[in-house]
């Protein structure tokens, strides 16, 4: 695993939910989690991407307890909707992996106005968490993972113009995105102090995934050239399985994980005055969902 092993910690009877399962680091994190015992939900956009999802997952983990929901990231009402079906059929959430992401060449807007990147990425984390923190407190001690990168070094974050729609570029979208999580980690770890769950963010290393695919088109041979000298998706899913079932993280809160080590975030990441008005704007984004931390 990235230069050494770790020791994992058995997750029989432990509920887990990994978004953006159903391909890449979140599948192959799935996998792991499974193979450990958990009751491992994988949610994914496509339903027969996700379907096929867990069919593989559970005849590599050879573990008959992964079932799947479907949500786009894209709506918050789809977010709610998740939410909702979880909780019908689950009274408690042990480990939440938030991977889900989205990257567009060009400016979208979701379903609810929002810019599509910043939305999937940032506030689809924000708002389902929220919207779990109930069951995360039942199965308390719980974590929850958010799956950043270290694209956020490079980032800004302009609440004049956060949606980007005075001029719109890739990678400023993603990096921004990327940032949101880690402030997102840094401000959600202050206000659950003392409950008994713990969020950490962590960069999973240039991976060589499709999430790339809709980069421009004279970019895509750089990225060509680039996926050689990647880690594998496999690799990468290891830093997500170390924060969710680590004992050497057991208790450890708020903090930004690069190669499975603690390490300081971007000047930015650690502004907390940053992350408290973050928190602000990102809960006026997401009216009406229900309670925030």
């Amino acid at each position: 695993m990235q230069g050494r092993l770790y020791a994992m910690a058995e997750l029989a009877d432990k509920v887990v939910l990994v978004t953006g399962a159903n391909s890449g680091i979140g599948l192959e994190a799935s996998v792991k989690l499974a193979r450990m015992g958990a009751r491992l939900v994988m949610v994914g956009r496509s339903r027969p991407k996700l379907d096929a999802a867990v069919a593989e997952v559970t005849q590599r983990a050879g573990s008959r307890q992964v079932t799947s929901m479907r949500c786009d990231f894209s709506s918050q009402a789809a977010i709610r909707e998740l939410a909702e079906e979880f909780r019908r059929s689950h009274t408690r959430l042990d480990v939440l992996v938030n991977n889900a992401g989205s990257v567009s060449d060009r400016r979208q807007v979701t379903v609810d106005g929002l810019e599509q990147t910043f939305a999937v990425n940032h506030l689809g984390y924000f708002l389902l968490t929220n919207l779990l923190l109930d069951l995360l407190k039942a199965a308390a001690p719980a974590r929850i993972v958010n799956v950043s990168s270290d694209g956020h070094r490079g980032a800004d974050l302009d609440f004049d113009d956060l949606q980007l729609e005075k001029g719109y570029q890739i990678m400023r979208a993603y990096r921004r995105s990327k940032l949101g999580n880690v402030l997102f980690t840094r401000e959600l770890a202050k206000k659950l102090a003392g409950t008994g769950i713990t969020v950490n963010s962590l960069h999973p290393g240039e991976v060589a995934t499709n999430i790339w695919s809709h980069a421009p088109w004279f970019a895509k041979p750089v990225l060509a050239v680039a996926k050689r000298f990647m880690i594998t998706p496999e690799q990468g899913g290891d830093t997500i399985v170390y924060l969710a079932t680590s004992p050497e993280v057991e208790g450890k809160n708020g903090g930004y994980y690069e190669k499975n080590r603690l390490v300081e975030p971007a000047p930015l990441g650690r502004d907390d005055a940053l992350a408290e008005k973050l928190w602000r704007v990102s809960t006026s984004l997401c009216a009406g969902a229900g309670e925030i931390v």
